[in-house]
């Protein structure tokens, strides 16, 4: 459970003026940035094995992702008065989001190894565990006998870094 109270997003804003509208952009650009910044820096860390210092940028990416949120429900509700007035800024915002998701992509990506990477240390550790724990016995054909739960010890993994 998350121990800190959730902040309700900001109300949708309905702009008016191109300079709502450059502005609105200038926000949503800015976001992306301080967020793609916490990402890198995250990717960074886990490349390096610095997960618990990875782990400490967080409470940053949270709040940096729910502000991009409201930044990009804030631009979806602008969208069709930017098509009209600015088209080349909504252009260059979604050359620039392209750009995010393709730095989002790459922070997944080591995410995703170091967690099986990880995951295939305990599991390797489990089995070296199983195996010297169970008694090594044969079938009366000469078979190994696979040996039952009851022969199987459970390993216990604290999550706190």
């Amino acid at each position: 459970m998350n121990p800190r109270p959730q902040a309700s997003p900001a109300p949708a804003r309905a702009i008016s003026t191109p300079a709502e509208a450059r502005k609105l952009a200038e926000e949503l650009v800015n976001v992306m940035s301080a967020l793609l910044g916490v990402i890198e820096r995250e990717t960074e860390l886990v490349r390096a094995g610095n997960v618990r210092e990875a782990m400490r940028l967080e409470d940053q990416k949270g709040d940096l992702s729910r502000r991009y949120m409201v930044s990009v429900e804030n631009l979806k509700n602008a969208q069709r008065y930017l098509a009209q007035v600015s088209p080349e800024l909504l252009n260059t915002l979604r050359r620039h989001h392209d750009t995010f998701r393709a730095m989002l992509q790459i922070n997944l990506t080591v995410l995703a190894t170091a967690h099986a990477v990880s995951e295939g240390i305990v599991r390797g550790v489990n089995a070296e565990i199983q195996r010297k724990n169970i008694p090594s016995t044969y079938t009366a054909a000469g078979q190994r006998a696979t040996p039952g739960p009851r022969n199987m010890t459970p390993l216990s993994v604290s999550r706190s870094l």
